[in-house]
């Protein structure tokens, strides 16, 4: 099998074929003049052959990267699309009359054998693609990292309880609790937010969610677990995103550290999900 790498995701490609030992085809990203994208793959690859395209749809350009590749390689035997950050995936229904469904518009535009996914935002966007879909776990891989660290009684809190199966996930097997924030409503203006069932005070947390994006949610659920007593608290997602001042935001509010994966590469994404991507592709 051969392994492309686009534009957003080349080192994690690079540690997927590492961890195969499969075919690495070099490829060249370019503007024209114009500002459109060009795209080619240099290495020749054996087309009777598999190709796996890994690309993050992080903007509007490493979307039209992602097709432009998928056509590059249209001659070969079977296409696998790993998509590990899918961008506009939060945009999953229609929230106003005359609104897109633009993961839905996304979606039908990528013309694959098969379709893989990473922590996507809602499962019911793999129903949009033309292909066989399947969405990834990565938190395991998280769990495991918190887990091998010298955290003090850690405990993995997920913000909302969207976020349960997250962090129930990631807790899987480890001998780790976890818990999700719940607001109680004390009087018509107050409200009370902590841990469903664990007190905090005195433990390392560490907040979990799929995705941090401008960090002013999170920001203020540190805030409020340091207030509650938390020894440490950390905050852990798949895709970092980190827009404008996310970081900024969070380290003021008192984050001990940021431990995010590689589906986006960020300084913080000290976790690979090669791995978790290689075994799924080795098994096809």
């Amino acid at each position: 099998m051969n392994i492309i790498g686009g534009p957003a995701s080349q080192l994690l490609a690079g540690r997927v074929s590492e961890i195969l030992e499969y075919n690495l085809p070099i490829s060249e990203y370019r503007r024209f003049p114009d500002g459109e994208l060009y795209t080619r793959v240099l290495d020749d690859f054996d087309v009777t052959h598999d190709i796996t395209i890994i690309q993050s749809t992080v903007s509007d350009s490493d979307f039209i990267s992602l097709l432009q590749l998928i056509d590059a390689c249209s001659e070969a035997a079977r296409i696998n699309v790993v998509i590990p950050y899918m961008g506009y995936a939060r945009q999953d229904k229609r929230f106003k009359r005359g609104e897109p469904i633009s993961a839905r518009a996304m979606a039908r535009a990528i013309k694959a054998d098969r379709v893989f996914t990473i922590n996507i935002h809602s499962q019911s966007i793999l129903d949009y693609f033309d292909a066989e879909a399947v969405n990834l776990d990565a938190t395991p891989m998280i769990g495991e990292y918190i887990k091998n660290l010298k955290f003090k009684n850690p405990l993995i809190i997920a913000p909302d309880d969207g976020a349960i199966p997250l962090a129930r996930s990631a807790a899987s097997n480890l001998g780790i609790d976890y818990d999700f924030l719940e607001k109680t409503r004390i009087s018509g203006e107050a409200v009370s937010i902590k841990p469903k069932s664990i007190e905090v005070r005195g433990r390392d947390v560490i907040i979990i969610d799929d995705i941090i994006s401008t960090g002013g949610t999170m920001a203020e659920t540190i805030s409020l677990l340091r207030s509650q007593g938390a020894r440490e608290v950390f905050a852990a997602c798949v895709h970092p995103v980190l827009s404008n001042s996310a970081i900024l935001k969070l380290f003021k509010a008192g984050v001990r550290g940021i431990i995010a994966t590689d589906t986006l590469d960020k300084g913080v994404s000290v976790v690979s999900v090669a791995p978790v991507i290689a075994s799924v592709i080795k098994n096809i």
